[in-house]
């Protein structure tokens, strides 16, 4: 999944990104309220796990104008503050689970996990490629193919666009983060890989001179 880590403590963010990172999700991190909620109207994140006491705009604000901004993504806040009206006041403002601090990490994955089953994609298919972006499967005519946590998104992001061809500077805003080094060619390089892990399918992956890529189905289901 990719998610969105907002806390401002650096060693507790730390954790948490490393944590998460090693069970296999893509962890983009923000330290305050305000660019939090920018961010999460620009990228379509899995799951957020959100700070209750942030700098500029706490937690259940954030959250609250999320929501009055039309952003569905599954939150999940985290406090120290752990008290019944709280939790009530944090859930009362749209956030889908609240963790108090101190909080054990296997039960932090497990409800990381519980809010991606809330909002997990449909199996995706093109041709002979099957993605279970959940299980984090991907099959070409019927051979598993391994692929990254990046490598996946990228092409879970192009066939949930068949046929559109998306620009480099989108890929690298949704599959990657939108601070990301756009000088860098680091999506030409995850293209040239997923093409050749796809082998004899690595036709599905268009590339649009000049713009970006496009995710095409084969001539017979066109």
């Amino acid at each position: 999944m990719k998610l969105l880590v907002v806390e401002d403590n650096p060693k507790v963010a730390s954790f948490l990104v490393r944590a998460l990172t090693e069970e296999g999700h893509v962890v983009d991190q923000l330290g305050d309220g305000r660019s939090a909620l920018d961010q999460l109207e620009l990228v379509p994140y899995d799951a957020v796990l959100l700070d209750w006491m942030l700098p500029g705009l706490d937690g259940v604000s954030v959250c609250r104008a999320a929501r009055d901004r039309g952003v569905r993504t599954p939150i999940l806040i985290l406090t120290a503050r752990g008290e019944v009206g709280e939790k009530i006041l944090g859930l009362d403002a749209g956030a889908d689970d609240y963790l108090p601090k101190p909080f054990d990490l296997g039960e932090l994955l497990a409800r990381v996990r519980a809010l991606g089953r809330r909002a997990a994609p449909p199996t995706l298919r093109l041709g002979a490629l099957v993605i279970d972006p959940m299980a984090r499967r991907v099959t070409v005519a019927g051979r598993a193919v391994e692929l990254t946590t990046r490598e996946l998104a990228l092409l879970a992001y192009l066939v949930q666009h068949t046929g559109r061809a998306v620009s480099r500077s989108e890929l690298l805003q949704k599959v990657w983060s939108t601070s990301f080094d756009r000088a860098s060619n680091v999506v030409e390089v995850h293209v040239k890989n997923l093409r050749e892990k796809l082998g004899d399918h690595e036709t599905l992956i268009q590339t649009v001179r000049g713009v970006g890529y496009r995710a095409v189905a084969p001539p017979a289901e066109r």
